[in-house]
């Protein structure tokens, strides 16, 4: 080998040991390396930088605009509480209902945005129904990597894979060229879940269950919307009688109130139900599909993409003590609409505008961003949080979101325009048709995913132009080819999967895909086959937290242990290497 081949070796060495170690952020330490390659004329300022104008990372940029539009109009918020249904239908078929639809929408959805806004909706479910989380979040991160294999456009990895190829001079993916091996191997996964997940994975508590169990309790009152989706059902079927952490404590009908409520009350347009709950969950409430607020007529008032929820405190001093929400003309004096009142140890009776505020009351509301920064330091409130969360109005705005993914995904079916124009003309429908403002849209976007992505391509070349590729290709021949055919794909995709498990998906895929397109010319396998090997392996993560994002953001929320994670991923990833190497001898 050459001086720069060695060169690149070790460099490549020396970031995969810091890869491993977590010294620094991922994205620091590929872009260090590129640089390191760049500044020792390994690579010119071209092979180091043509990430950056590569279509593959701003495509994967655009995607996480539109999965951040999908989270902020709670999309999917409904689908999953139709598709978990009640705790009665038993833990496999919950699992089913959940897995099977959640792999079928990450095969279109970028999977890492996809799971970050199922996490709240899958873990307010379970605690509605008083069940561990640890049950179906991990579950929900392995279908998500599972299913982000059957389109090129499921996962970053696909996209940097098509990206490569079309690098090294072949044409890129297709948008469902991928689909023959992924989604053989999601299938395969599936059926795996679904029969050990109830067997192996022991229940936990999620950090968020243990920060909240002792939060405050809210009064929130609900109306029925007149031929909504709960107008006629009973309690039971809405999914209003198990909810842990909140309770529907009476309905009032045409001036009659009916407590205690039992499950097989019925429900009609205009009943006002009231609530009692913690604040978090309170807030959950009003994207209830069939449910508004009774206070709607004042939150809509307020009411826009730049509002969300805060928590005030009322002082002993303060002008609206022994006041009620009318007499002080709160939504005109504080550009603000109370959603909730707590008061420590009693619930508060009676209709929102007319309960008179005492001090210590904390009351939940929606107001501007700047609420906090305007009313802090007045005598009007001791105190004033930020929670968060999307404002009523955005649910209003999930069909536009629905009908742009739809037409994303059909225009590409049909080759119309590029994924990546696709996907960029997405994002910018997001922003114009104002689901997401353009801060919401820029912080959507993961950089350091970008960075990485965008950098790794610089490695890739460095193996490849120096010779370093083919010089380990040859080795590899030599070592596999007794094995044959067989041998050899099961070689790439064995060297792919430990890549991954000990790095980032991304970074795994750059790293073997010049090695193994090299394999491929030597032992005359088509190499679009063993690329598609590589992007479905390199997502084949289930054996530790940190391979994939996605095992590792349902780490905390779980409250899972890093054993967890191997008790139910060997019998996964022994499924899907198996099919992944039948396919690939198969196509190859």
């Amino acid at each position: 080998m050459s001086f720069d081949a060695w060169l690149t070796l070790g460099i490549v060495v020396l970031m995969l040991a810091l890869l491993v170690r977590e010294v620094a952020p991922p994205a620091a330490i590929v872009l260090a390396a590129t640089i390191a390659l760049l500044v020792t004329g390994v690579i010119d300022e071209g092979q180091a930088f043509a990430g950056f104008s590569n279509p593959a990372p701003l495509t994967v940029a655009a995607l996480y605009v539109l999965a951040r539009a999908a989270d902020k109009t709670g999309l999917l918020g409904p689908l999953v509480n139709r598709l978990l249904g009640n705790r009665e239908a038993g833990e496999r078929t919950s699992l089913a209902r959940l897995l099977l639809p959640s792999a079928a929408i990450s095969g279109f959805i970028n999977n890492t945005p996809l799971v970050a806004m199922m996490i709240p909706e899958i873990t307010a479910w379970c605690a509605k129904h008083n069940i561990s989380p640890s049950r179906l979040l991990m579950p929900l991160s392995f279908a998500a990597i599972l299913g982000g294999t059957i389109t090129v456009i499921g996962t970053s990895t696909n996209l940097v894979v098509s990206g490569l190829l079309q690098e090294s001079g072949e044409d890129p993916l297709s948008l469902f060229e991928i689909t023959p091996v992924g989604g053989l191997a999601a299938i395969a996964g599936l059926a795996v879940l679904i029969a050990v997940v109830p067997l192996l994975l022991p229940e936990r508590r999620g950090a968020q269950r243990m920060l909240t169990e002792e939060m405050r309790e809210f009064v929130v009152e609900m109306e029925v919307e007149p031929e909504g989706r709960i107008d006629g059902a009973t309690v039971e079927a809405a999914g209003l009688r198990h909810l842990e952490g909140v309770y529907l404590v009476e309905i009032e009908r045409d001036g009659h109130v009916i407590a205690p409520v039992a499950p097989t009350t019925e429900l009609r347009g205009d009943d006002r139900l009231t609530f009692v709950g913690q604040a978090n969950l309170v807030v959950d409430l009003q994207r209830t599909a069939g449910l508004r607020s009774a206070e709607d007529k004042h939150l809509l008032a307020v009411d826009s993409h730049l509002h969300t929820f805060f928590e005030a405190v009322i002082g002993a001093s303060s002008p609206l003590v022994g006041r009620t929400l009318a007499e002080a003309e709160f939504r005109a004096r504080y550009q603000a609409a109370v959603v909730a009142i707590h008061r420590a140890g009693k619930r508060v009776a009676g209709k929102l505008g007319q309960i008179r505020l005492e001090p210590g009351d904390t009351l939940l509301l929606l107001a501007g961003s700047d609420f906090r920064t305007r009313w802090r330091e007045s005598r009007d409130f001791l105190l004033v949080a930020r929670l968060g969360g999307p404002p009523p109005s955005a649910s209003r705005k999930a069909p536009i979101v629905g009908f742009t993914a739809i037409a994303v995904i059909t225009l590409a079916a049909f080759n119309v325009l590029s994924i990546f124009e696709l996907a960029l003309l997405a994002a910018a429908a997001m922003v114009v048709t104002r689901v997401l403002s353009v801060n919401e849209a820029r912080n959507a976007i993961d950089l350091d995913v970008i960075i990485l992505i965008a950098a790794a391509f610089g490695i890739g070349a460095a193996i490849e132009s120096t010779g370093l590729a083919e010089a380990i290709a040859t080795e590899m021949l030599s070592a596999l080819e007794p094995f044959g055919k067989v041998g050899i794909v099961l070689g790439i995709v064995l060297v792919t999967l430990l890549l991954t498990e000990m790095i980032t998906n991304n970074a795994a895929a750059v790293v073997v895909f010049p090695i193994a397109i090299a394999v491929a010319a030597g032992a005359g396998l088509d190499p679009r086959a063993i690329a598609i090997a590589i992007a479905v392996t390199a997502s084949a993560s289930f054996l530790t937290p940190i391979g994939y994002q996605t095992n590792t953001m349902v780490l905390g929320p779980g409250g899972y242990r890093f054993t967890d994670y191997p008790r139910v991923g060997f019998p996964l990833t022994i499924a899907v290497v198996t099919v992944i190497t039948a396919m690939t001898v198969l196509r190859a």
